[in-house]
């Protein structure tokens, strides 16, 4: 079996699901959210649509009851002139004040949907993987403003409802009339086709947009003002996040500016009916002063109208319905990624952890990034994991902490499928600190209790986990100690030195007091060796003793004089375990580890 035959990987991204399915989701989400203020605004704003629309046949009855000399008509249509633009003001305000109450209230809920969405994904295939980038970033652009899409979708409703009162006013004075109708079908055809075709432009070129930020961002922030002042390569930041810029603008701008001409089309030829229907009206029929004003007024207002609809449609279709589209697929992805789940995580282990076969390369990819990986890690012990970068170590990790699947191949837990696990169960059961460890600018004791959330604001848990993480001397260095907060943009925030915030996700790692698995992947890089040496040590003695519950201690490290204390060695290198043993077997085997170990221990002399 060739190698492409044999990993499970796929460069397509899944479609996005249809639009009228994905926007009644939409609608269902804003019922969930407030189902009488979402009935309200959009009753109100139906009801807002017809005093405007009847203007025209108020007009009609005026006109005709003047020239005929009827008193009670021309009072008659003057009241309801009058009716008609007090209620149009007052339903207009009414509205306007219920969609805002109502679309504030949805945006919190729409908001905090994407984010439990984004946190709920077992995977981080989205986070990594560029079709998923693009689209996500798209969607959270959008989920800012997704509560002007129901204030849209309510607008749009009311357009409709005056365009079909308009219709029937001018159909009232000849059927042929209708026929203004489909000459806007052009327009209507335009306005909803020239959003999508900005949107695929703008799509295309997400990269270069992002790319554009990006340069951006690192020629104003401060993390990389250093660097970027030694370099002196600002000028050069600037002019590579101009051309970024200019490589997604030129192709919007070129659909944008083809797609203007057509709508300029489609318009011209609506406004030619309107004058023949005039012409046809007041020359052909020989209609009465009245009813040639109704055309005048209604047919003026049926150009606003159908202008009106089609934007909105078109921003609908464009922007609105794309959200949903993304906003289902979220859900769905979401969704997918747990469907086969059904087994809680075990409370201790007994028989181990059992790697099978496993392949894995990253979606997208027919690279392997491991290749036919089996080991078996006994409850209880402490396992090193070493090899050169790019061998496979921190993606072992990944897969263990069910961020992937694997390609081929399965990960057992005492026995059972890891992909049967649920991903939430699992999760609760591991602890650890990573290398890429994020900085929470929360108050130190937030920063670091948030590795165990029960227990977040418990303050002796805290420093417990803090103690065991060798963290005591930088809370120690803080002026109000756990109640510090941390990070100088924030009142009365303070800055920390890398160092510092590497313990600190360290102790965040030791919040949990009994996880079945604890990995430690390359979490003390920005320490001395003595000092990760030390750590390692404590952490290696603490597994052991705490062997009731099975627990294995995974440390990831490129520091050979720690991992020796390890109760079992694997040796990664070209994304396959070469070796595994104890210290003492490899040093005698005289093989890839032997020769590492050698190589830093000649550099320590």
């Amino acid at each position: 079996m060739t190698e492409p035959e044999a990993v499970k990987t796929s460069n397509q991204v899944e479609p996005m699901p249809p639009a009228l399915s994905s926007m009644w989701r939409s609608l269902k989400r804003a019922r969930e959210a407030e189902p009488l203020l979402l009935g309200v605004a959009f009753s109100v704003a139906l009801l807002a649509a017809l005093p405007d629309a009847l203007l025209a046949l108020w007009l009609r009855f005026l006109a005709d009851g003047v020239l005929s000399g009827k008193h009670a008509e021309v009072v008659a249509a003057s009241i309801g002139l009058g009716a008609s633009a007090a209620a149009t003001w007052f339903l207009r305000v009414i509205s306007d004040r219920t969609q805002r109450r109502f679309r504030e209230r949805v945006t919190i809920f729409l908001e905090a949907h994407v984010a439990r969405l984004h946190a709920s994904v077992a995977s981080i295939e989205h986070h990594e993987r560029q079709e998923y980038v693009d689209r996500l970033a798209m969607l959270r652009n959008q989920v800012f403003v997704l509560d002007h899409m129901y204030w849209s979708l309510f607008t749009t409703c009311g357009w409709i409802l005056r365009l079909a009162v308009t219709l029937s006013l001018l159909v009232s004075i000849h059927p042929a009339l209708a026929l203004l109708a489909v000459f806007a079908l052009p327009t209507v055809f335009t306005s909803t086709w020239r959003p999508e075709v900005e949107r695929k432009a703008d799509e295309r070129g997400s990269w270069a947009n992002r790319l554009s930020r990006h340069l951006f961002n690192v020629a104003t922030t401060a993390p990389p003002g250093k660097e970027v002042r030694v370099t002196r390569i600002g000028s050069q930041l600037i002019t590579q996040r101009r051309e970024a810029w200019e490589r997604w603008y030129g192709p919007v701008a070129a659909a944008r500016n083809g797609s203007a001409l057509w709508q300029s089309l489609s318009w011209a030829v609506f406004g030619a009916a309107y004058v023949a229907a005039v012409v046809f009206v007041s020359s052909v029929l020989k209609a009465t002063p009245g009813a040639v004003l109704l055309v005048l007024a209604a047919g003026a207002r049926l150009s606003a109208y159908i202008g009106a609809t089609v934007g909105e449609i078109g921003f609908l279709r464009g922007f609105w319905l794309d959200g949903s589209r993304r906003l289902a697929w979220l859900e769905d992805y979401a969704a997918s990624i747990e469907q086969h789940a059904d087994a809680a995580a075990p409370e201790t282990l007994e028989q181990g952890i059992t790697f099978e076969h496993v392949s894995f390369a990253y979606p997208g990819t027919q690279r392997l990034v491991l290749d036919d990986v089996n080991l078996h890690l006994e409850p209880g012990s402490v396992v090193a994991i070493v090899g050169e970068n790019g061998a496979g170590k921190t993606t072992l990790v990944k897969l263990l902490c069910r961020l992937y699947q694997p390609s081929r191949g399965r990960i057992l837990i005492d026995g059972l499928d890891l992909a049967r696990i649920m991903p939430e169960s699992w999760r609760s059961r591991l602890a650890g600190a990573f290398q890429d460890f994020f900085r929470f600018e929360f108050r130190a004791l937030q920063s670091v209790g948030v590795g165990d959330l029960p227990q977040h604001e418990n303050v002796t848990a805290v420093a417990a986990a803090v103690n065991h993480a060798g963290a005591d001397d930088v809370i120690e260095q803080l002026q109000h100690g756990l109640e510090t907060q941390l990070g100088p943009t924030w009142p009365d925030g303070v800055e920390i030195s890398f160092g510092q915030w590497q313990k600190l996700a360290l102790a965040r790692g030791f919040m949990r007091e009994e996880p079945v698995l604890l990995i430690l992947d390359e979490p003390t890089a920005a320490l001395d060796a003595e000092t990760e040496h030390a750590l390692f040590e404590r952490f290696a003695a603490a597994s052991r003793q705490s062997g009731s519950n099975g627990r294995i201690t995974i440390l990831v490290s490129h520091r050979f004089s720690t991992v020796r204390m390890a109760d079992f060695i694997v040796v990664l290198d070209g994304s396959r375990v070469v070796e595994s043993g104890t210290h003492e077997e490899l040093i005698a085997n005289g093989g890839h580890y032997s020769e590492l170990y050698g190589i830093q221990a000649a550099a320590y002399r």
